[in-house]
């Protein structure tokens, strides 16, 4: 099957469990396959939005969807999405060479592929090309350890991306790499920092092999519920907020978190409106990991506002509230 021609439009899926760089992996694909035109489907744990404003400016055709799992109770808005390219492409409104979805960092890849061969009429347009699960070699042991759903995004790639290998002791790297491949020992792995990889080696490569899947979830062809159950002591916390931030104030709340609650943290990200700053302000991180820098300047025509997602365990969601507001300007 891999060297017949396809006038299906290949689907790609991106995972890889909080924080480990598939944002900065879209960007790439993104800018550099400039010549393609893409659907990019974007999926998010918290009720804000972040991830599809940390996309850099393009012509791609964006469709976010929010506070749920793409596995779980929003995969009907999957399949809503998808029918709704169908009807798009068939009245020549749209075309695309490709599908990108972009699973929240808590999603089990299986059910996303089933939607493409569960349902007759997406079947007949779409077909998976890869499963693409991107690997924070700095903190991926910890969560291999106590979270099924890292395990399953290795083991259900054709692609694993051991990425942030700059973080990584020499002497921690072949532990890793035989975990990773006791997990999934057919996946091509390939090794990158800041997801600096060549796009040939994840796009175009028709590397899904159902018969293979079939062997990790033999229901996988079956009309059945899926039972992907989060953690219930993993939540996320979302603020909104249109009145600017005191610099010093932010960053005293920040070094705090980071030191007392890091742990915690599995993933925390935003744009910040701060007063006497230009720029908006974009912050990313994940346990202690953290960096924050100012982004392009606010445009005249959007409103300024802060926009902050925290994902994490025990989250303490009035004490946050609190914390952000005493950062007010």
């Amino acid at each position: 099957m891999h060297g017949l021609a396809s006038s299906k439009i290949p689907v790609t899926i991106l995972t890889g469990y909080l924080g480990a760089g598939k944002t900065t992996l879209l960007n790439r694909i993104v800018t550099e396959r400039h010549q393609q035109k893409m659907a990019i489907i974007m999926n998010e744990f918290g009720e804000v939005g972040i991830d599809n404003q940390l996309v850099v400016n393009s012509e791609e055709e964006m469709i976010e969807m929010n506070n749920g799992c793409i596995c779980c109770k929003v995969r009907g808005d999957l399949i809503k999405i998808l029918r709704s390219l169908v009807f798009s492409i068939e009245q020549g409104k749209v075309r695309f060479d490709r599908v990108l979805i972009e699973t929240t960092g808590l999603a089990d890849p299986a059910p996303v592929a089933q939607t493409f061969f569960m349902d007759r009429e997406l079947s007949e347009k779409f077909e998976v090309d890869s499963i693409v699960t991107v690997v924070d070699c700095r903190h991926v042991s910890r969560h291999l350890d106590d979270k099924d759903e890292a395990q399953e995004q290795i083991a259900f790639a054709d692609v694993v991306v051991m990425n942030k290998l700059d973080l990584l002791k020499r002497d921690e790297l072949l532990p890793l790499e035989k975990r990773v491949s006791g997990i999934n020992p057919t996946a091509k792995i390939l090794y990158a920092e800041n997801c600096k990889l060549d796009l040939n080696e994840v796009l175009g490569i028709k590397s899904f092999e159902l018969n293979h899947k079939l062997d990790l979830h033999p229901h996988l062809l079956e009309e059945y519920h899926h039972h992907h159950h989060h953690d219930d002591k993993i939540s996320s916390v979302s603020f909104v907020e249109e009145r600017p931030l005191d610099r010093s104030k932010l960053n005293r709340w920040m070094s705090y978190l980071i030191q007392e609650k890091g742990e915690d943290l599995l993933r925390y990200k935003g744009i910040l409106y701060v007063d006497g700053v230009e720029e908006r302000v974009v912050f990313q991180g994940l346990h202690m990991l953290f960096a924050g820098k100012p982004d392009r300047k606010w445009r005249e025509e959007e409103v300024k506002r802060s926009q902050l997602v925290f994902i994490g365990k025990n989250l303490d969601k009035k004490e946050l509230k609190r914390q952000f507001r005493a950062c007010l300007a």
